[in-house]
């Protein structure tokens, strides 16, 4: 599912919504969340996950392709973890699944 597709769903069952007010509102949680990524904040959606940063220190890595060892600069990456919930979710969704498949 792209950002678009969601934002039609989320219209679809809120029908009282222009899907041009339902975009604004997705564009402003994504945009809450990566500014409090950016602060290093971490960001937690009970249920659902938790979004952090987590920093890669510098190191030595190597090129596939020659094999030289290059620099590689430290980097910040963001991290997902999903909730127990959505973890509870899909696997019960999974092994019902499974089931009908066997």
């Amino acid at each position: 599912m792209i950002k678009s597709e969601l934002v039609q769903r989320i219209a679809e069952h809120n029908p009282h919504l222009y899907q041009r007010d339902v975009e604004n509102i997705v564009n402003a949680i994504l945009e809450e969340i990566v500014a409090a990524l950016a602060r290093g904040d971490r960001v937690e959606l009970r249920g659902f996950g938790a979004f952090s940063v987590k920093h890669r220190p510098a190191r030595a890595g190597r090129n596939p392709r020659t094999g030289e060892h290059v620099p590689v600069d430290q980097k910040s990456v963001p991290f997902f973890k999903t909730g127990k919930e959505m973890r509870e979710r899909l696997n019960r969704d999974y092994s019902v699944a499974s089931e009908a498949g066997a």
